[in-house]
């Protein structure tokens, strides 16, 4: 319980008024019976008072005010708990530990964000719960109602009709404000989901503040829509309450009146007083308010779970990445990693000298892709060290680091929103000339032409209005407006037809000039105009060097290259010219299933 009031406690002064307006309320209403016992006693002896009368309707409507702008005031706090409760909850899912999100699913992540909070909204303005009546008890008080007096039960039913055709008139408002909340809150989970489920690059590309702001106006938007939920349910729910306590107070009026003129006896009036009052049933009531508690208690829970999970460490005093000082952009000494109990890297060593390109080659599951979630910190190592022009990466400030390196990710993620918008996301505020200098590097004009909006057509939910080719040339030229210092390239041309491979490759020698580049390749075209190849096998650098030298002097290497064309040309096949080797005695490719590597047709030479 106190945990649930701490998350009120920024909206106290606020809550403190709301709860004095209803004391306020409940005090009018209970001199509401003096006056009609008065006004009773006074009818066996003179006229009805009419004073008493206009007291009675002054405290009605004062009553009703103070009730209406209490639980107004109580509903919109509510909704401010829960903005700021998400508004917290996004950042900081946005900047977990890569290894939470390999841990928990994002769905359970957003529902804590979405529905758990709605809950802890109810629990928390407990004024908005409604009170629930049992239909049986309901029909059976109605029945005797109509047993004991005809008459009063019409004066009761008419009392209900008037604020039942008020709340019939404010339903359609109250449904349209309600159904902006829920599409607020989806579209906000939906943003939320989209971030989540690009993370490495919403990492990579420094964008966490901006996906938080982003995310946020739509909470923002939950918010502005709650509020005016609860300004239409601040006027239904009082005149539910006004009808029940109003019907009781005529019923009393009324039926006093005929008592003391002999027209029906005190014992009738009595049991139709606590028929009426058997309306709403009291132990409902309490059970409804425990029900909510525990419910409030559980959200709570998760909503505290979600809040503790761990972020990435704050920059601190973190010393910002070098420029350029001579030492290799890249170096990896002894690095050794594993998932859980499962090692994936044995001390791997390998070195990217500036405007160097150096293909990483293996195997699936050699270890490739752990070396780049390192080298962005996505993971830290085990052991060893990860350099960036000579400085330990774990000494950087990340986002500074980050900035100074880009990755294309295998899985190519495009971003809802428009083509523009996915470029511009690692460097939000290129210019012009930039952003048409890599939309022609990377061959994407002729989409760029062929699109109605151009550059500001949308491109669908993860690019699905687009290719696989042209959602991986897109990533690329993402990552290379920001002009980093360190490219990173999980096999570039795996959805690429071979005019966009041989442009791409073509395009990857100009890079070059600009930035270092690793890449994790399995092409021929890509791996063997690498300046340096490293090879990996089980996490360990088997060989390293030249496309020549290595086809000269490794067997794994030239296993490799003999399974990409093999797995092309599932014959026997002449030495493709150009490669510096023979791959067997005969001159003729081994014969077998190559299909481990899944593999596209690479160009018949380097």
């Amino acid at each position: 319980m106190r945990d649930l009031a701490r998350l009120a406690s920024g909206h106290r002064g606020v809550l403190s008024l709301a709860i004095l307006l209803t004391l306020v309320a409940s005090a009018l209403g209970m001199l509401q019976p003096l006056l009609v016992r008065q006004a009773i006693d006074s009818a066996g002896h003179s006229s009805l008072p009419w004073h008493l009368l206009t007291g009675l309707v002054v405290l009605f409507a004062a009553q009703a005010l103070a009730d209406a702008v209490g639980l107004f005031l109580l509903e919109r706090t509510g909704e401010g708990v829960v903005l700021g409760l998400r508004r917290r909850l996004i950042a900081r899912l946005l900047r977990l530990r890569m290894r939470v999100y390999d841990e928990h699913r994002i769905g359970d992540l957003i529902s804590r964000v979405s529905a758990d909070t709605t809950v802890l909204r109810e629990v928390t303005t407990q004024a908005s719960v409604q009170l629930i009546t049992g239909a049986l008890t309901g029909i059976g008080t109605v029945v005797l109602m109509v047993w004991l007096d005809p008459f009063l039960f019409l004066v009761v039913i008419s009392t209900v009709a008037v604020a039942a055709a008020v709340v019939g008139s404010l339903l359609g408002r109250l449904r349209a404000a309600s159904e902006r909340a829920q599409h607020s809150v989806g579209a906000m989970t939906a943003d939320l989901e989209r971030a989540l489920g690009a993370i490495r690059t919403v990492r990579a590309s420094r964008a966490e503040e901006r996906e938080a702001q982003h995310v946020g106006s739509r909470a923002r938007a939950a918010y502005a829509a709650g509020v005016q939920a609860a300004r239409i349910t601040s006027v239904m729910s009082p005149a539910v309450e006004l009808a029940l306590r109003g019907s009781l107070l005529l019923v009393l009026l009324i039926g006093g009146t005929r008592v003391a003129r002999d027209a029906t006896s005190l014992g009738e009036l009595t049991a139709f007083l606590l028929y009426a009052t058997y309306l709403v049933v009291p132990l409902a009531s309490v059970l409804q308010g425990i029900g909510s508690v525990q419910r409030g208690m559980g959200a709570l829970q998760r909503v505290q779970e979600a809040g503790a999970l761990p972020v990435e460490d704050a920059d601190g005093r973190a010393r910002p990445a070098p420029a350029g000082n001579g030492a290799p952009v890249l170096e990896l000494r002894d690095v050794r990693f594993g998932y859980g109990d499962r090692p994936v890297l044995r001390g791997v060593s390998l070195t990217v000298p500036p405007r160097a390109h150096v293909a990483l080659v293996g195997r699936s599951g050699a270890g490739k892709s752990t070396v780049f979630s390192l080298v962005e910190r996505f993971y830290e190592p085990g052991s060893g060290t990860i350099l960036f022009r000579g400085e330990d990466i774990r000494e950087l400030g990340r986002t500074d680091y980050r900035s100074r390196i880009a990755l294309v990710d295998q899985n190519t993620p495009v971003l809802h929103g428009s083509l523009r918008e996915n470029l511009c996301y690692t460097a939000p505020h290129a210019e012009e000339a930039d952003l048409e200098r890599v939309v022609r590097l990377v061959n994407l004009t002729e989409l760029v032409d062929r699109l109605p909006s151009g550059l500001d057509s949308p491109v669908g939910e993860r690019g699905n209005r687009l290719s696989g080719g042209e959602c991986q040339r897109i990533a690329i030229a993402r990552a290379l407006l920001g002009r980093p210092s360190l490219l990173l390239l999980d096999e570039p041309t795996a959805h690429l037809d071979t005019v966009n491979e041989a442009a791409l490759v073509r395009a990857i020698d100009r890079i070059s000039e600009e930035c270092a580049l690793l890449v994790i390749a399995h092409r021929i075209s890509t791996v063997c105009q690498a300046d340096r190849i490293v090879v990996l096998d089980a996490g360990e650098v088997v060989a390293e060097g030249s496309h020549e030298t290595l086809l000269e002097s490794s067997s794994h290497y030239r296993g490799l290259v003999l399974g990409e064309l093999a797995h092309n040309s599932p014959d026997n096949v002449e030495d493709s010219p150009g490669t510096g080797s023979r791959p067997s005695e005969t001159g003729k490719l081994p014969k077998g299933n190559f299909a481990w590597m899944d593999l596209g047709p690479p160009p018949a030479q380097c």
